[in-house]
């Protein structure tokens, strides 16, 4: 079948399109940099000419409160009408484990923007719900640095590989659309602190990762369930302890 990746150039996207090609599907990666505009409308109808299926990994390029919020609502809104005449009979979109918890987080909003649009639109689809990515442990320590001192949640988290990810959103695609929510996440639950401590001597950086329960997860104050997945989340197989020694 055809299937159109929006945001195929991306780190999900792009492990996404070269896993369904191994499987025999036509998958075809759209992003501005091959012609598509999701904000503009620009290119939609031509790459979704045959399309099956539409799956959106794309991303806001800010994540300032009023620009995150008209991307995913714009993007959204135009992509979904593309479908609509395009004849797709299934659209997947990658959400976050924890969106509906966490509304007080512009970003998480905005994704909830989003997926409320997906559910109106008329159109089967699939919402993927992925835990965070091991490779965001710096970006996250990074947001969290205060001199040399990372201050993060007292709170647990349960991270998985970006081709993980890909894994199930391939599995989603070219199965039958769920309309509703399909998690999945890594084998492991840990602290917050865990994480990001070991990500970062990974990579042999020296700063110091303190667990503080008033400390905001970009801008939210999470209990420590807050980025858990429920009990039938799909689980995968990737352990943050393989992925790091794989690095080195």
């Amino acid at each position: 079948m055809k299937v159109v990746v929006i945001g195929g150039t991306g780190l999900i996207g792009s492990k996404l399109v070269g896993k369904l090609k191994e499987h025999g599907h036509e998958a075809v990666p759209a992003a501005p940099n091959t012609g598509v505009n999701t904000l503009t409308g620009e290119g939609l109808a031509e790459v979704l000419q045959g399309a099956s299926v539409v799956v959106d990994v794309s991303n806001s390029p800010s994540f300032e409160e009023k620009a995150v919020m008209d991307f995913f609502r714009t993007s959204t809104t135009n992509l979904l009408k593309a479908e609509a005449d395009a004849g797709v009979t299934h659209h997947v979109a990658l959400s976050i484990v924890g969106t509906e918890r966490l509304e007080e987080n512009a970003y998480f909003r905005a994704k909830l923007a989003q997926e409320e649009l997906i559910k109106a639109s008329g159109i089967p689809y699939s919402i993927v719900h992925a835990t965070q990515f091991f490779e965001f442990a710096k970006g996250i320590a990074d947001a969290s640095t205060e001199g040399d001192v990372v201050r993060v949640p007292d709170a647990k988290i349960q991270p998985m590989y970006s081709d993980d990810v890909a894994a199930q959103l391939g599995r989603t695609a070219v199965g039958t659309p769920v309309d509703g929510v399909v998690e999945v996440c890594g084998p492991e639950a840990f602290p917050f602190d865990e994480f990001i401590r070991r990500g970062l001597a990974a990579e042999n950086d020296p700063r110091t990762v303190v667990a503080d329960p008033h400390a905001r997860y970009f801008g939210s104050e999470l209990e420590e369930s807050s980025l858990l997945p429920g009990p039938d989340a799909n689980v995968a197989e990737t352990r943050f302890t393989d992925w790091l020694a794989r690095k080195q």
